[in-house]
């Protein structure tokens, strides 16, 4: 048994449609197909249900899922332990790039050990739960983290900043304090995207919010950018990746910070944990 062949099944279980698997895997459909064929020959199972409308777990993929990541994770901790690089170090972040994940990438393959990271694009509880699946070597999270589960390691701050409607009153101004802006106009994403950093986004204002959190980064910027008394709060590193003409970040007096963490597993060795953080620091 291979352990592609369990990372490709694995990856076609996550996102229930071998195209999209085959995309993530970067390799041609075909071939992902043909190793779980393969699989399934082998272990005498159907692992997948396939219809030309949708992909399934059956009962017994389900249970070699749990199995099949174990065991990558394993296969992971023995390449650490032998002291080899893995073949792709896989990383969880959000969609956007920034200055600060593209310095660590080049941090991370110019260390004594170097590795090649693969940047893989999850909403956070998916991220945190690929890492302590061994899906994930590592995840990148703004916010607090909670777990018994999985390693938190603080590793950078950055500044929270005020997200304006261009047409806002305070939009000319270098910097604007939270209790100076109308709560009634305040935006957030809901936070079933984002749990972490919505919690600290929540712990930086005066007064909760008199608007439910609704939609998506993407739909509340839209709304700001609409809204003559608009705003949000966004990181400063976020909002870089995802700048809209609609809008205009103004930094917070006094000054909010958000951190953030490098996630990992309970068994990567703190030798790892640490080259990790050192490569994601300010």
């Amino acid at each position: 048994m291979e352990l592609r062949a369990l990372k490709y099944f694995v990856t076609v279980a996550e996102e229930l449609h071998f195209g999209r698997a085959a995309e993530r895997l970067r390799i041609v459909q075909p071939a992902v197909s043909q190793q779980i064929s393969r699989l399934e020959r082998e272990l005498g199972v159907r692992l997948l249900d396939r219809t030309s409308r949708r992909v399934r777990v059956t009962p017994a993929g389900e249970r070699v899922l749990a199995a099949a990541r174990e065991a990558l994770a394993a296969a992971a901790r023995v390449r650490v332990v032998a002291g080899e690089p893995a073949a792709a170090l896989r990383v969880g972040v959000a969609s956007c790039v920034t200055p600060r994940l593209d310095r660590a990438l080049a941090r991370l393959r110019d260390r004594e050990r170097p590795a090649e990271p693969e940047l893989v694009d999850l909403p956070v509880t998916a991220r945190l739960d690929a890492v302590r699946d061994g899906g994930l070597d590592l995840a990148l999270v703004r916010g607090a983290v909670r777990s018994t589960a999985l390693t938190v390691t603080r590793a950078w701050s950055e500044p929270l900043h005020a997200v304006l409607s261009r047409e806002h009153p305070a939009a000319g101004k270098p910097a604007v304090s939270l209790h100076d802006l109308d709560p009634h106009g305040l935006r957030l994403p809901a936070r079933d995207g984002d749990p972490p950093l919505h919690d600290a986004i929540l712990a930086a204002l005066p007064a909760a919010p008199p608007r439910p959190p609704a939609g998506d980064v993407l739909n509340v910027l839209f709304d700001v950018g609409r809204d003559p008394e608009g705003w949000t709060l966004m990181p400063a590193e976020q909002l870089a990746g995802s700048r809209s003409a609609r809008v205009l970040p103004v930094p917070l007096d006094p000054p909010v910070t958000v951190d953030g963490h490098v996630v990992t597993s309970l068994v990567t060795p703190a030798s790892c944990v640490a080259s990790y953080v050192a490569a994601f620091a300010d």
